[in-house]
């Protein structure tokens, strides 16, 4: 099947605010086991950084990059506003966002300290609304990212792009962990590839009983992640192991998934292989690890070609 270039690609998950910030101290010469029956500790945080992020706005803007069109599907609350221009700056269109003015958008916020151990908080927010967007017939939607949501978020825009024979990229995430294998084999059984690391693998396996011989069988790829140590894509009659791409100056990881996704539709738009489509995936999550934050790198599709032939003496074409 032969996906439309200029379509559109419609990612269904987050969009959120992420605040990171660094205590220049330890977390363990503060919170002491004696305490932990009451425990009230505060931390002056020496230095604080907002970013864009979730998992539909980070595919996004990485798409965009790339000169796809990427459209986040996703609900905000009423303090959208920054991130709104932040997407009117970088042409991430809004057409799929819905707003809800009484309650706030998805947030996450991270306290590090100098041994890198962190404390977070996450709130859902405006995102518990996904559910209610309805993603209506359109001709010119290529391909669907189904993100982690709320399982019924995710099934109603699984059924609603599935109906109009888009062909769907799984990518459940953290979601593993909280749906049931029923609801898991559905989300699969409609998808026609699937994303996800080693560890969301070897969860979903226990949970659906899934051999990847056989998830090879009902799918076109299923792709492993494994940090550093690269990632795997199985394909019915192949294997193909994607190396990682070292950067000499790593920053932040947040994001590097989001960015190696990107890649994967880029080069499934693009009508690529899979060992090229999975190095471009590789060259995306070093492009992001090399910045803070999961939305501050740059890089054109110039530039994309010229770290390509340099790290593998292979052209891009």
């Amino acid at each position: 099947m032969k996906l439309d270039r200029n379509g559109k690609i419609l990612v269904c998950g987050s969009i959120a605010y992420n605040t990171t910030m660094v205590f220049d101290g330890l977390f363990r010469e503060y919170i002491l086991p004696a305490d932990l029956k009451m425990l009230n500790v505060d931390f002056k945080a020496a230095d604080m950084r907002r970013d864009f992020g979730g998992s539909a706005g980070n595919i996004c803007y990485n798409l965009n990059l790339l000169g796809l069109r990427g459209f986040p599907v996703a609900a905000v609350g009423r303090d959208f506003g920054d991130y709104r221009r932040w997407m009117a700056e970088h042409n991430i269109p809004a057409d799929y966002i819905l707003e809800i003015e009484d309650g706030y958008t998805c947030r996450k916020h991270v306290i590090t300290d100098m041994d890198n151990n962190r404390i977070s908080d996450f709130h859902a927010g405006a995102m518990e609304h996904c559910r209610e967007i309805t993603i209506r017939k359109d001709i010119d939607i290529a391909l669907g990212v189904v993100a982690p949501d709320s399982y019924e978020a995710m099934q109603n825009h699984t059924k609603q792009l599935s109906h109009q024979n888009v062909p769907l990229l799984l990518d459940p995430g953290e979601q593993v962990s909280v749906l049931d294998g029923t609801d898991l084999m559905w989300l699969m059984e409609h998808s026609r590839w699937m994303v996800l690391n080693e560890g969301d693998w070897q969860m979903f396996a226990r949970k659906t009983n899934m051999r990847i011989d056989v998830a090879t069988e009902m799918l076109d790829a299923l792709i492993i992640t494994n940090g550093i140590e690269g990632s795997v894509i199985h394909t019915r009659d192949n294997r193909f192991n994607i190396p990682a791409v070292p950067t000499e100056d790593p920053v932040d990881s947040t994001g590097c998934g989001d960015a190696y996704r990107a890649g994967i539709i880029f080069g499934l738009m693009m009508g690529h292989d899979w060992p090229t489509t999975g190095r471009i995936a590789s060259l995306m999550a070093t492009r992001t690890i090399s910045h803070q934050g999961p939305q501050n790198h740059r890089v054109t599709l110039k530039q994309l070609r010229e770290h390509f032939a340099s790290q593998f003496m292979i052209t891009l074409g």
